[in-house]
């Protein structure tokens, strides 16, 4: 019992990564954009989605206005800043830390220093037997929307033009110009879809991980080491890299707690040592 419910709680926190590890990998790994204030992404959003709920009760509309919230911040900071700095990663790192830090100063502002948590919807308070097992079905609520949005992703990458010009634009920018296509509208969109994936990152995992200061530079910790697992750039990789880390984490502190970072370090090395581009990255 206790191995099954340890594994379905690493697969919805590995869900989450995914949300968060996605966009991560989408702006750092495509677009070439080191975004070290994609855990401020994460932060804003939960707190933004904390207020709705509080205001109107509904999950739903916390959700959609998180992700127009920090959908919106992230085309500013791209379309007025980073773009400002493009191919230039030290600019890059030192502009996104700043704002990782405006955004955590501004957010403590507003809502406070103390911990809180997002409230589930009604429909998802209650839990699920299996056996002796009780599984909440919120946690299955959180998984079943990463697989839908891991396979909507997959079909925007690969089967719509939309994305085949994305690819188009980040492996020969000059081209595509020349086609007559807006790159930097085009890439300030791409980076805003990558905060909305981590605001709803935020929002789902509000209920269980909760919101706090700090919680920006925790959750940025996790989607860089997926993101170095599984490789730059690659939707499969933010998949398999979110499902290893969210796995090894939740057995190694079940396990292993005075040893929990232990686990998640030492797979990642050894990827690193026989693939160094991660399993799915571009050599």
């Amino acid at each position: 019992m206790t191995f099954w419910l340890q594994t379905f709680n690493g697969l919805s926190f590995a869900m989450l990564l995914f949300l968060l590890a996605t966009g991560l990998s989408l702006i750092f790994g495509l677009m070439g954009i080191i975004n070290l204030a994609h855990g401020s992404f994460y932060l804003l959003g939960a707190y933004v989605g904390l207020t709705i709920i509080h205001q109107t009760k509904s999950f739903l509309l916390a959700v959609v206005g998180a992700i127009v919230v920090v959908a919106a911040v992230g085309c500013i900071m791209h379309r007025f800043f980073l773009s400002r700095f493009y191919k230039n990663p030290l600019g890059q790192v030192l502009v996104t830390f700043g704002f990782l830090f405006i955004i955590a100063d501004v957010a403590q502002w507003i809502w406070g220093g103390t911990p809180q948590a997002l409230p589930k919807p009604s429909m998802f308070e209650e839990s699920y037997r299996f056996g002796a097992a009780v599984v909440p079905s919120y946690r299955v609520l959180v998984i079943g929307v990463g697989l839908v949005i891991a396979i909507a992703l997959w079909i925007f990458q690969e089967k719509t033009t939309l994305g085949a010009i994305i690819r188009a634009a980040v492996d020969d920018e000059e081209m595509t110009r020349g086609l007559g296509i807006n790159v930097p509208f085009l890439f300030s969109a791409a980076f805003s879809l990558g905060a909305a994936l981590a605001a709803l990152g935020g929002v789902m995992g509000g209920p269980f991980v909760g919101v706090y200061p700090g919680v920006d530079f925790e959750i940025l910790f996790y989607a860089l080491v997926v993101v170095i697992i599984g490789g730059l750039g690659s939707l499969k990789g933010a998949f398999v890299g979110s499902l290893i880390v969210g796995l090894l984490d939740n057995f190694g502190k079940a396990l292993f707690p005075e040893f929990s970072l232990f686990t998640i370090f030492a797979p990642m090395a050894i990827i690193l040592v026989v693939k160094p581009t991660g399993l799915f990255g571009k050599g």
